[in-house]
């Protein structure tokens, strides 16, 4: 191996395969690494997404590779790229697990964030089917629930957060339940913060021991530490996110403080020439709206930028 592209993705999700159906526009080579490795990989159903509403996001990016076969010039590898690095020339050298390597004249990070869940018993068998992170991702079809639960625990233990979501959850439920994991200090906040409102929120402090999913609907059962269970109709809570693999830290790129790859708009370069980032991994918005824009960004500045270098003239940006 160590054939030579003109730009190359990783990641074939929703943000590498925007990218690369906006690169296939100007004629470009463009070689795509896929790991098959996605955020919404469990997710049997897409939203927000015109014309693909609660349609499986494995049959979109089937439809999107699809798109590509008229062109000819869009390849895509089932591999994981594990090491990057630019070389003298300034061509950008990927290597995979298996040991496969190719050469670009520009590079493109679409490797996305993987959620971190947290260490109770049954929280991950109840991920995406019980336990929601957005609740326009999920939720609509819960709606008309007799009442549902928030886990403040990771990005969600805070007041804004917690009743945020919470204040969502409302459109679907009766009344909403914030289970605050025996987080005392924040059980006293949030019940003060919901001393002056109407709505129909209650604090519960108990530790929970795990929880388990119901065959009906998406009900889960939370199990709690003096013995006692209660069934919701649907739990939500935000657990939080890190980048998949570690080529931007081999890559030396610059880092936001919420730990996503900094971008400089609207052509989303990273902090090194040549090398562009799109979607989660170079967003605190991570939606597939926003990853399909972003990826088409991406898309479209690596390409502007190389064509200026192959005529020894200034890029626009």
């Amino acid at each position: 191996m160590g054939s030579l592209v003109d730009v190359l993705i990783v990641g074939g999700g929703v943000a590498g395969l925007s990218a690369a159906s906006t690169i296939v526009r100007q004629d470009h080579s463009v070689l795509v690494l896929d790991s098959q490795q996605y955020r919404n990989g469990g997710s049997k159903h897409m939203h927000t997404v015109p014309t693909w509403d609660h349609r499986n996001p494995a049959d979109w990016r089937a439809a999107a590779k699809n798109d590509f076969e008229r062109y000819g010039t869009v390849s895509i590898e089932q591999e994981e790229a594990v090491k990057a690095e630019q070389l003298e020339d300034e061509l950008f050298k990927v290597t995979a697990a298996s040991g496969k390597h190719w050469k670009a004249k520009k590079l493109i990070l679409a490797t996305g964030v993987e959620d971190v869940l947290p260490d109770i018993p049954g929280y991950s068998e109840c991920w995406i089917s019980g336990i929601f992170h957005c609740l326009y991702c999920h939720g609509w079809e819960e709606k008309g629930v007799s009442s549902s639960g928030g886990l403040a625990i990771g990005e969600s233990a805070s007041v804004p957060v917690s009743l945020h979501i919470a204040r969502q959850a409302l459109r679907f439920s009766k009344k909403v339940t914030i289970y605050t994991d025996g987080n005392t200090q924040l059980t006293d906040d949030l019940e003060s913060a919901l001393k002056t409102s109407a709505a129909p929120m209650e604090i519960d402090a108990r530790k929970i021991t795990r929880v388990e999913k119901s065959p009906t609907r998406a009900e889960v059962t939370l199990y709690f530490k003096d013995g006692v269970s209660k069934t919701e109709g649907f739990l939500f809570g935000k657990p939080p996110t890190k980048l998949r693999g570690d080529l931007h830290t081999q890559l030396g790129l610059a880092m936001t403080p919420k730990g996503t790859i900094v971008v400089n708009p609207p052509f989303n370069q990273t902090s090194m020439k040549g090398i562009f980032a799109a979607g989660d991994c170079a967003s605190p918005m991570q939606t597939v709206t926003t990853a399909q824009a972003s990826g088409t960004n991406a898309g479209a500045g690596a390409p502007l930028q190389l064509q200026a270098e192959m005529w020894e003239q200034t890029p626009i940006f």
